[in-house]
Formats: C-alpha cells, sequence, structure tokens
C-alpha cells in the first residue's frame, strides 16, 4: 500500500487566503517606516543641536576665556557668542559636527554669527530643527546673557 505525503489543495489555498489577510493589514504599517526614520533623526539632531551647546558653553567657562572667544572641541575652532555656539556653520553645525555640505545628511540656512541669529537644518520642507543662539543684555559678548540658545524642532512635515 502506497502513503501519500504533502498538502490538499483546499489547505494551500487557505495558507494563501491568511497570508494575503496579514499581508493587507501588515503592509501599511511598513510602508510608513520613511516618516517614522525621518522624525526620529530630526528628534536626534535637535538631542546632539543641545548637547553640543552645553559642552561649548562650558568647555567656555573652563577655559575662563571670555564670551565671544572661540573654544576649540575636538581639534575643530567653533565660533562663539554670548558664550555659546554662533547659529552658522563655523559655530553649531561646527560644535554638533552636522555634515551640511553637498551631498551631506541635512541642509541648511546661512544663519549669522551675532546673538539672536538662527540656522536650521532640514531632511525636507517642514522637517526641521531651528537653533537660535544666546542673546546678551545690552549687545553681544557684554558679559550678561539675557536668554540661551533655543532649539525648536518641527516634524509636522516628515
Amino acid at each position: 500500500m502506497k502513503k501519500q505525503a504533502g498538502f490538499t489543495l483546499i489547505e494551500l489555498i487557505m495558507v494563501i487566503v491568511i497570508l494575503g489577510v496579514l499581508s493587507a493589514f501588515a503592509l501599511p504599517r511598513f510602508a510608513d517606516f520613511g516618516t517614522q526614520a525621518r522624525v526620529a533623526s530630526i528628534e536626534a539632531l535637535s538631542g546632539a543641536i543641545k548637547s553640543a551647546a552645553n559642552i561649548s558653553h562650558a568647555q567656555q567657562l573652563a577655559d575662563g576665556s571670555t564670551y565671544g572667544t572661540d573654544v576649540t572641541l575636538e581639534g575643530q575652532a567653533v565660533t562663539m557668542v554670548n558664550s555659546y555656539p554662533t547659529a552658522n556653520s563655523a559655530g553649531i553645525a561646527e560644535a554638533a559636527q552636522i555634515n551640511i555640505a553637498a551631498g551631506g545628511d541635512y541642509s541648511a540656512t546661512t544663519g549669522g554669527a551675532t546673538g539672536g541669529s538662527s540656522i536650521t537644518f532640514s531632511l525636507q520642507s517642514n522637517c526641521q530643527v531651528e537653533y537660535t543662539s544666546a542673546t546678551a543684555g545690552t549687545s553681544d559678548n557684554d558679559g550678561t546673557i539675557a536668554s540661551t540658545p533655543e532649539v525648536t524642532v518641527t516634524t509636522s512635515g516628515c
């Protein structure tokens, strides 16, 4: 007597139907990972900017330098205003080691070297981090800080 092994046609069809139903529910969840990845990248950049600003500030205090004196972090000069990094590529972008060169990780606006200037790092429109440099009481680097740097995250367009 011969014994046959294998699946019947009904069993195979049921497996295909079950896989089809599962993929119909699972596929939209997997398709949205790009948005989540961009949001995570922007939030991580925000944390890196905050940390770099505080480390630069601490380095300037440890050096005993005046408020506008550049600091050196990991062999790189970081421009400062009001005891925090400036809002440009030589300031916060250098301190946080953000790759804004052509083909880099993020695009950036020009920013500025004075207190209260802003620079925006973007992955795409409305998926960005804005850094606004510290402001002084009366004039830049006068020894007073009216406001510390601000970091604003926008993820509505990620």
